[in-house]
């Protein structure tokens, strides 16, 4: 009796820590901490607005009813999930809450759309744009020592696999998420399923290079009040993601070389499952968290080099190519490929960029073809 209590007791933690975490996310969204000030809610603004009135109010409904939905959704999905000892609750209260957090995000994004056409908040500023041209001709250097740790993981994990393949039986089990837990699927033993995860490895550290090699070129968003400072933060802000994701990487695959180390000694234990993977995702959402709260979006919390002559200029408003509430960015205009966000931290891709749409379409074009092969097969 004991024991089934306990497990029920497990599994409303579960669902409650899911679902506390993911609240907090959604509270602080529309903050600085979370998204750069001059674009609450996705809507650009000019400096002197970024605290108007009714952006607070905006601001205040939103994690108002935030705070209300989240608090019920968390009550209602733990005891839910307490009842019926499985997960599903807490990732449906998940959905409700990401649902519920986007209908008013975009409620509060025109609101504040509306204010600021009414007002004419962009009337009297002088608009203007400013780039660094060093980042071309003196680009950020790749972090290649950086990437050492991932490497090393990779070839500890292809070692092992060699030294344990000889040994392995005809058939090798790997786990698999269900809605009734973890299941155990049999598959032959061959080079692809027993180095399945080491490949992972492998075009996990090449996909990560390519975003970094290409974060380090894309189009930075600075300060055009104090340009020159901004141009210097926007490299350390280079510095510290771009080391960030490599090292992200290697913990990545440090998790994927524990999963291996499980499948092959046909390991089925729970604890250790959720120890081999919990470890690595709570030091990535360690480094994650300390990227936000140290660097802040596009380096805005890193402090200036030096001071520096306010110019006078404001950011250009260009809401007109951002759509879906500030969070698609679409110009055929602009030959950029990656562009900052404006919701979140990070880049986005220019949707309007002709190399993104062959790009896209190539991608779905191999992903059809990948499956209409399985399926004749």
């Amino acid at each position: 009796m004991n024991g089934q209590v306990n497990t029920l007791l497990v599994y409303a933690a579960l669902n409650c820590g899911m679902l506390v975490a993911l609240s907090a996310v959604l509270y602080a969204a529309p903050s600085p901490l979370l998204n750069p000030a001059a674009v609450p809610f996705g809507v650009r603004v000019p400096p002197d607005k970024v605290r108007a009135a009714v952006v607070e109010e905006q601001r205040h409904h939103y994690r108002g009813a935030i705070l209300v939905a989240a608090a019920v959704v968390t009550v209602l999905a733990s005891a839910l999930g307490a009842a019926l000892g499985t997960l599903t609750a807490g990732a449906a209260g998940s959905l409700l809450l990401c649902a519920l957090a986007a209908a008013l995000w975009v409620r509060a994004h025109r609101g504040i759309a509306r204010a600021k056409a009414d007002g004419g908040w962009y009337e009297h500023t002088r608009q203007g744009t400013v780039m660094d041209t060093s980042l071309r001709t003196d680009p950020v250097r790749f972090p290649w020592y950086w990437t050492v740790p991932a490497l090393v993981v990779i070839a500890v994990s292809t070692a092992a696999g060699v030294i344990v393949y000889p040994g392995l039986p005809d058939h090798i089990s790997m786990p698999r998420r269900s809605a009734g837990g973890t299941v155990y699927e049999s598959y032959p033993t061959t080079v692809w399923t027993a180095f399945g995860l080491v490949l992972c490895q492998v075009l996990l550290t090449l996909v990560v290079a390519a975003v970094v090699a290409g974060l380090l070129r894309a189009r930075a968003d600075l300060d055009v009040a104090r340009p020159a400072a901004g141009a210097a933060r926007y490299r350390r802000y280079l510095v510290f993601t771009a080391r960030s994701m490599v090292g992200i990487a290697a913990l990545l695959n440090l998790m994927l070389l524990g999963l291996s180390a499980l499948m092959w000694s046909d390991t089925r234990s729970t604890p250790m499952t959720w120890a081999v993977t919990g470890v690595p995702l709570v030091a990535v959402l360690a480094v994650v968290a300390c990227l936000t709260l140290r660097v802040g979006p596009a380096g805005s919390r890193l402090r200036a080099p030096a001071a520096e002559e306010d110019t006078g200029l404001v950011p250009r408003d260009d809401d007109r190519f951002w759509r879906g509430a500030g969070t698609v960015y679409v110009n055929a205009e602009d030959p950029a490929v990656l562009v900052p966000k404006r919701v979140g931290i990070g880049w986005t891709v220019n949707l309007g960029n002709p190399r993104v749409l062959v790009a896209t379409a190539s991608l779905l074009a191999v992903a059809v073809g990948a499956a209409v092969v399985r399926a004749v097969l």
